[in-house]
């Protein structure tokens, strides 16, 4: 009998903690409420990358959780404003 179980690395769950944050922060910043846990989890997530990717590119250098949550949650604020471009902005 094989039992076989979830494994989830520590990681993967970090970075679902990280994006969560982000997206939480991007969502009082930009629009002054969340969007719902997947959503804040998936804009933080992308943010991340986003953020990531720019901050590089900006030559900010860094590591460890608190300059991952800023560099996810820059990127997730570009995301949100964008988004409110597209939408009309309008609440």
């Amino acid at each position: 009998m094989h039992v076989y179980s979830l494994y989830i690395p520590q990681s993967v769950i970090a970075w679902i903690f990280i994006g969560l944050i982000a997206g939480w922060l991007a969502g009082k910043v930009s629009r002054g409420h969340g969007f719902g846990c997947v959503a804040n989890i998936l804009i933080g997530l992308v943010g991340a990358v986003l953020g990531g990717w720019i901050f590089l590119k900006l030559g900010i250098r860094g590591g460890g959780t608190i300059y991952s949550i800023a560099a996810a949650t820059f990127g997730a604020v570009i995301l949100v404003t964008v988004a409110h471009l597209f939408s009309g902005g309008g609440e």
